[in-house]
C-alpha cells in the first residue's frame, strides 16, 4: 500500500488515503507491473545461425566439387587447432584460457536485453521506492532474477547507502567486468590473426615435405594436400569462426555496459530520493532516441 495525500476530510482537512499497487498508481499501471526478469533474454539465435549457416555453406560448396575424404586432413586440422592454441596461450595467461569456454557459451547463448525494458524497470523501481519508500525494493529484489548487477545496487538502496557510495562501487564492478570481456576478445581476436598464420605454417610444412619426395610421385599428393588444407583451415577458422566471435564478444560488452550505466544512475537517483520523474529523464539522456522511454506519459 502506498500513501496518498489526495483526499479531503469532512471538515476540509487533507486526510490520507492509502493505493494499492497491485492494482493502480495514479500513473496508470503499477510499478510492480515492470519489476521482473527482463523480456529478451535466453538465447541468441544469431550468433548459432549464422556460425551454423556460414560452416554449412562451405561443406555444401565441397560436396558439390566433389567428395568431402581429400578435404580432410589430420595434420593439417592438428598443425592449425593445436598450433593456434598453443602460440594465443603463450599471449595470455592460463586463467584466462580456461576462462575463455564460458565466455564464448554466453556469447554463443546470451541475448542482451533491450535498453528500453531496462530503463522502464528501473524508472518502475524508482517509483514504488518514491510511494513505499526505500525498504520496499528489498521485496522486490527475487522478482529481478539473475540479474545481479541490478541485485546488488538495489540492495545497497536498501541499505541506506549513500549515493555517491553507490555510484562509485557499481562503476568500479562495471569497470571489472568490462575488462574480463575485453581481455576475452582480445584473446579471440588473437587468435584469429594466429589461425592464417599457423595454416601459412602448415603450408611450408607440407611443401617441403613434397619438394623432399619429388622422386617418389606416391608421397607428393599427401604432402600438397597439408600445404593447402592448412591454408584453409586457418582460413576458415579466423574468418568464420574467432574473428566474428570476438566481434559479438564486444558488441554485447558495451550493450550490456549500457544497461549497467543506466542501473547506476537509477541507483544513485532513488538513493537519493529524486523525484522518479527525475530519473526518467535522466536515463533517456543516455538512452538512443529509439528507445527512450515514457513510463509516466
Amino acid at each position: 500500500m502506498a500513501l496518498s495525500m489526495t483526499d479531503s476530510g469532512p471538515d476540509g482537512r487533507i486526510e490520507p488515503q492509502f493505493i494499492d499497487l497491485g492494482t493502480t498508481t495514479g500513473r496508470g499501471a503499477s510499478p510492480l507491473a515492470w519489476i521482473a526478469p527482463l523480456p529478451g533474454g535466453g538465447r541468441d539465435i544469431a550468433t548459432v545461425a549464422g556460425l551454423g549457416v556460414g560452416l554449412a555453406l562451405v561443406l555444401v560448396a565441397i560436396l558439390l566439387g566433389g567428395a568431402l575424404p581429400p578435404y580432410a586432413d589430420l595434420p593439417a586440422f592438428i598443425m592449425v587447432i593445436g598450433g593456434t592454441a598453443a602460440v594465443t596461450l603463450v599471449s595470455f595467461t592460463l586463467e584466462d584460457a580456461t576462462r575463455l569456454p564460458e565466455v564464448i557459451r554466453t556469447t554463443l547463448l546470451h541475448k542482451i536485453p533491450r535498453p528500453s525494458d531496462a530503463a522502464m524497470r528501473l524508472v518502475a523501481l524508482a517509483d514504488l521506492a518514491r510511494l513505499q519508500g526505500l525498504l520496499s525494493l528489498e521485496g522486490q529484489l527475487a522478482n529481478l532474477g539473475d540479474d545481479r548487477f541490478v541485485i546488488k545496487a538495489m540492495a545497497l538502496v536498501v541499505d541506506n547507502t549513500a549515493p555517491e557510495v553507490i555510484g562509485r562501487e557499481l562503476k568500479i564492478e562495471l569497470q571489472a567486468t568490462q575488462a574480463r570481456h575485453q581481455r576475452a576478445a582480445a584473446m579471440l581476436r588473437r587468435a584469429g590473426e594466429v589461425a592464417p598464420a599457423m595454416g601459412l605454417v602448415g603450408t611450408l610444412v607440407g611443401l617441403v615435405r613434397m619438394l623432399s619426395s619429388l622422386d617418389n610421385p606416391s608421397s607428393i599428393g599427401p604432402a600438397m594436400a597439408v600445404a593447402i588444407l592448412a591454408t584453409l583451415y586457418g582460413a576458415v577458422l579466423a574468418n568464420m569462426v574467432l574473428l566474428p566471435l570476438a566481434h559479438k564478444l564486444e558488441r554485447n560488452s558495451h550493450s550490456e555496459a549500457l544497461l549497467h550505466h543506466l542501473t547506476i544512475l537509477a541507483a544513485v537517483s532513488i538513493a537519493g530520493q529524486e523525484n522518479p520523474r527525475r530519473t526518467e529523464v535522466v536515463l533517456n539522456s543516455v538512452l538512443p532516441p529509439a528507445d527512450r522511454i515514457a513510463y509516466f506519459d
